[in-house]
């Protein structure tokens, strides 16, 4: 056994084999021993599955050493753990080898032996010489280490870093991947490709309804329905909270729609259950070919995520097939072109405040204690891009609470900095997307910014579209009564253009109201625009509050506003949108 190790040798192989699992030894002629005297790794008694294994390899050792007793009394625990073709075969040439030359070779494979379940078990062989007194080798000590956990947590973490944890399915990164391999695949072979981009409708309301383990439920169960209509070898992949992406391989587009169908079919017929509870699913589809003319797949799921949106804003539940020559799809495409690049402008400090003078009807020429903070981008070119071209791009595609922070940050830091211009500062007014309009983490940011900047909240106009108001009233009244708490104020921009804007006004306690623009700019000339602008001049002044009319364009509207006891005008009319850092001349 052991003993017959020199005492050098077997001190050093004790050494670096004494956590593992199993040693067999082998001889010229015979199989010499087992797992005495060797602990296991973690320690612990062997258990049967180290037996089987044991048994197994020792089968193969003694095949290699045609120690026919051994062979069979071996076969029968061999048939019945472990396959057929694994008998005798993966360790039988790496004994052949240890036995002749007394060593491992340089270079070996580790060992897989399939299970009758179908499991397999990775083995990582070592080998020691046992060398007799006159130093010839009389045989050889093998270590069989067990790696099959690692190895599966190797298999289970290469998983995850390729999948989605929640559903399984491939995650947007190597979905990424497959999609420039099926481009380049284009490119190559001339072979035509389709890509669906799905958007499943009702996720948000079961998960604001329900909770996030009820919205988890419904995405495992419902991407298992969804998994069931795709072929091998296409991918399916969750690129979003509740959006997927289908990459159809070897498919036209004719064929592309008839899987998107199926999909439609399927979803409109899915029904989720949750606390006594059924729920109906839409899905929204836009669909796209990958053919030798594709560009990138940047380019192409930007392209098929457009089809999505446009599926989704022509009623949901539906499917969108991408056509070059359609001016809402191209309209679309261009504003989610725009996202990469705000991001960019954000990171670079490329985004600029400008500001426009709001006037009192009796102080008309006093143009700066009283403004709303407007914000413009820098190109990479150093061009100045207008609000219009990216702010829609932003509000759609979730970048536009992260602007409004940075205007409220800026703006408050150049107040700080600027003492002269704060001391003159009547009323500063800051726009509020509806994104940011009761989300808490936007509020904690203004408390914390006023605090720090230490900006007199009596000085900060905060400005909330009527429509996002209106259609956020809950939220709304929470927020605006939190920031009043504290001194700021409000107005409510673009009044006049919502639906129901007198009922709501009573519940909103705001500061300010502004016209909206589209009755202000023809009103010298237009009966029913000086009526409405009248009309809401007067409500808002019986209910204690000031109005703004905007964009005043000429000398006119001007005249006319007065005439109708409007509180104060903005406008081109009066002065044009100028940078911030004007006010510091």
């Amino acid at each position: 056994m052991l003993d017959e190790l020199d005492a050098t040798e077997r001190n050093q192989w004790e050494k670096e084999v004494g956590n593992v699992i199993l040693v067999p030894m082998v001889g010229r002629s015979n199989f010499l021993g087992g797992i005495a005297g060797i602990n296991k790794i973690g320690g612990g008694d062997f258990d049967q599955h180290d037996l089987d294994l044991l048994t197994l390899l020792a089968g193969q050792i003694a095949t290699a050493i045609d120690n026919t007793n051994l062979i069979e009394q071996l076969e029968e625990a061999n048939q019945s753990l472990f396959s057929e073709k694994e008998k005798a075969q993966p360790a039988k040439g790496l004994v052949e080898y240890c036995l002749s030359e007394g060593r491992l070779p340089s270079q070996y494979n580790t060992l897989i032996f399939t299970q009758q379940d179908g499991r397999n078990i990775y083995i990582e062989p070592s080998a020691a010489p046992i060398r007799g007194h006159d130093g010839h080798t009389s045989g050889i000590v093998f270590v069989f280490h067990d790696v099959s956990q690692t190895h599966e947590l190797t298999r289970q973490l290469s998983h995850q870093s390729t999948h989605d944890v929640l559903t399984g399915l491939f995650n947007r990164r190597d979905f990424e991947l497959k999609v420039r391999q099926a481009i380049r695949d284009a490119e190559l072979s001339d072979r035509e490709h389709s890509l669906l981009y799905m958007d499943l409708d009702q996720f948000k309301v079961i998960n604001d309804t329900c909770g996030h383990i009820a919205g988890d439920e419904l995405l495992k169960q419902y991407t298992a329905k969804l998994a069931e209509l795709v072929r091998h070898g296409d991918t399916l992949a969750r690129v979003g909270g509740d959006e997927f992406g289908l990459l159809l391989e070897n498919c036209s587009n004719q064929q592309a729609l008839l899987v998107a169908n199926k999909i439609l079919e399927m979803t409109q017929q899915f029904r989720f259950s949750w606390e006594a509870k059924t729920f109906g699913t839409g899905i929204s589809i836009g669909m796209i070919g990958i053919t030798h003319q594709t560009s990138s797949a940047i380019d192409v799921i930007s392209r098929v995520d457009a089809a999505c949106h446009m599926a989704k804003e022509a009623g949901r539940s539906r499917i969108y097939v991408h056509d070059e020559k359609d001016q809402a799809l191209l309209a679309r495409h261009g504003q989610m072109e725009w996202t990469p690049r705000i991001t960019k402008a954000l990171e670079e400090q490329r985004m600029v405040l400008y500001y426009q003078p709001i006037v009192h009807n009796t102080h008309l020429a006093d143009l700066n204690s009283h403004y709303e903070i407007l914000i413009r981008m820098i190109d990479e070119s150093g061009s100045l891009v207008p609000p219009g071209a990216f702010l829609p791009a932003a509000e759609r595609y979730n970048l536009i609470a992260t602007i409004d922070r940075w205007v409220i940050s800026e703006y408050f830091r150049w107040l700080a900095e600027h003492p002269a211009q704060l001391n003159a500062l009547e009323l500063g007014s800051i726009n509020l997307s509806g994104h940011s309009l009761g989300d808490e983490t936007c509020l904690r940011h203004i408390e914390n910014q006023l605090k720090e900047f230490a900006i007199p909240p009596e000085k900060i106009c905060f400005e909330i579209t009527e429509t996002e108001a209106i259609s956020n009233l809950a939220k709304a009244q929470s927020f605006i009564r939190k920031l009043k708490n504290h001194g700021c104020n409000f107005a409510l921009d673009d009044f006049g253009s919502g639906f129901s804007s007198y009922a709501y006004l009573k519940n909103l306690p705001v500061d300010f109201l502004k016209i909206d623009g589209m009755f202000v700019k023809d009103l010298h000339s237009d009966p029913a625009n000086y009526a409405m602008v009248e009309s809401i001049n007067h409500i808002g002044h019986v209910m204690g509050r000031k109005t703004i009319a905007e964009f005043v364009e000429n000398q006119e509207t001007l005249h006319t506003l007065n005439t109708l006891g409007i509180d104060y005008m903005q406008g081109y009319g009066i002065a044009k949108p100028s940078i911030l850092s004007n006010l510091e001349k």
